[in-house]
């Protein structure tokens, strides 16, 4: 059985005269007639009564019109859903992301990428970057947003955002009225940062800017996550570096003050396999690039 036998059914079946589905089809009416009979022997059933004056369907020939129209209309849903996946419209993307994008970049840029492309299926698993790393080599991610710097010939980055970091303080703490403090002015607080496997480059540019303030932190708690950080500086158990889109977690009990001179800094990429030609993942990137004005001349 080919389409083109289907379409030549429903012409006769709407029409009920072999002549008009035939001027329909723009074809002549005897070979309209050997594809019908055709069809019917493929099918081992009668479509069509027929008589020199009358054409009608037979009711296997009704419940046949019906599977077919459904069968046609499922065929040109296939149809554009294969052209929407050609251009990335359509689809399933995987993204993993560091806890932190959360605060800033990952909200907007995900809104606005649904916004364009309803029918891609976004998936997110919150994981730090050493983690997306190994999810990339097992091609378990498609986007990654990494807190940079990342070293691996497997990937391609795009710098999205960079921020230089703050002081959280319990709220009840003598910084918490200053304006700004220095490094030096931290010497002798308990420090709780997320842990250096989680973030190595962060852990290591806080150490390395204490120690050029000369003193070496006091580290009382080291922990997996932003959140929980703020939330033990908030319980009093010490103070901690955060980057500068932290302050956008309204935590209660703590307070944000800017860190005056060299302060450590952050910079967040996104992510991925430079052998990955998705067009999904180029969607992404486009919209990458349109929302936050960075280019592809910063891939590594």
């Amino acid at each position: 059985m080919e389409l083109r036998q289907i379409e030549y059914f429903i012409a006769v079946a709407e029409e009920l005269h072999f002549g008009r589905a035939a001027k329909r089809l723009q074809m002549t009416q005897p070979p309209l007639s050997q594809q019908i009979l055709q069809l019917e022997k493929e099918l081992g059933v009668m479509l069509f009564e027929r008589s020199k004056r009358h054409v009608e369907l037979t009711n296997a020939g009704k419940v046949f019109l019906q599977e077919s129209l459904h069968a046609l209309t499922q065929l040109e849903q296939a149809k554009a859903a294969a052209q929407r996946a050609q251009m990335g419209m359509l689809g399933r993307l995987v993204l993993g992301f560091v806890g932190s994008a959360t605060f800033d970049i990952l909200p907007n840029l995900v809104r606005a990428f649904q916004d364009q492309y309803p029918y891609v299926d976004l998936v997110l698993h919150e994981m730090p970057t050493p983690m997306q790393i190994e999810a990339f080599r097992r091609k378990d991610i498609d986007i990654g947003f990494v807190r940079t710097p990342v070293v691996d010939r497997l990937l391609s980055l795009l710098s999205v955002h960079q921020e230089t970091c703050i002081a959280v303080v319990p709220k009840l703490h003598p910084l918490a009225q200053r304006s700004s403090v220095s490094m030096g002015d931290l010497s002798a607080e308990r420090f709780i940062l997320v842990e250096r496997e989680v973030w190595p480059s962060w852990y290591d540019d806080i150490v390395t800017k204490c120690r050029e303030a000369g003193f070496s932190p006091i580290i009382r708690q080291n922990v997996k996550e932003i959140q929980t950080v703020v939330g033990l500086v908030a319980a009093g158990l010490g103070i901690s570096i955060v980057p500068s889109s932290t302050a956008n977690l309204h935590a209660r009990d703590v307070a944000y003050v800017n860190i005056e001179g060299n302060a450590p800094r952050v910079d967040m990429s996104i992510a991925w396999r430079t052998d990955n030609n998705s067009p999904i993942v180029k969607q992404f990137l486009e919209t990458a690039v349109r929302l936050t004005g960075c280019d592809f001349t910063q891939n590594s």
